[in-house]
């Protein structure tokens, strides 16, 4: 066991510097001599198309959504009050997109968020309909909305993404 466990000295080995290492990297890189991605698959690093193609229109939608905030802020009052909420709606529409299109397509885990924004919905819907109007009720039906959505949208990611619960 002496023998195997230590590292063999290389007695022909040419001793190399680290940047003389990373300059045959990055020349190996720019060559394209690398690993490739199989055809028709997107690379890890690349994020999912957006279905309306190259058109910024949920960066456009945020950005709206901070102007608002921004102009709700400064002008106070009820009418500020409404600038700021619709603000604040649009901008987490925009983000809200953008994390399921990153989830489903298992570029990233979004899973608590995408849970969170599920348990919202539902108890708004229930406060603001025909649901139970007691906090605590309400508060048990965010939760097992919560964990349950959530345990779905992680099966959902380790299939999408081949079998990784995040990244």
């Amino acid at each position: 066991m002496g023998r195997r466990s230590r590292k063999r000295a290389l007695v022909d080995a040419p001793t190399t510097t680290r940047a003389e290492r990373d300059a045959a990297r990055r020349a190996r890189s720019r060559s394209g001599s690398g690993p490739r991605p199989r055809r028709g698959r997107r690379g890890i690093d690349e994020r999912p198309p957006p279905p309306w193609g190259k058109f910024p229109l949920t960066e456009l939608v945020i950005l709206l959504g901070i102007a608002l905030m921004t102009w709700g802020f400064v002008s106070r009052g009820s009418q500020g009050n409404v600038r700021l909420a619709a603000g604040l709606a649009l901008a987490s529409l925009g983000g809200l997109e953008l994390a399921s299109r990153e989830h489903l397509a298992g570029y990233r885990s979004h899973s608590s968020l995408l849970a969170g924004a599920a348990a919202l919905l539902v108890v708004t819907v229930l406060a603001l309909g025909p649901g139970p109007h007691v906090a605590w009720a309400l508060l048990i039906i965010a939760v097992v909305v919560f964990g349950a959505a959530f345990y779905w949208l992680r099966e959902l990611f380790k299939r999408r993404s081949g079998g990784l619960g995040f990244r």
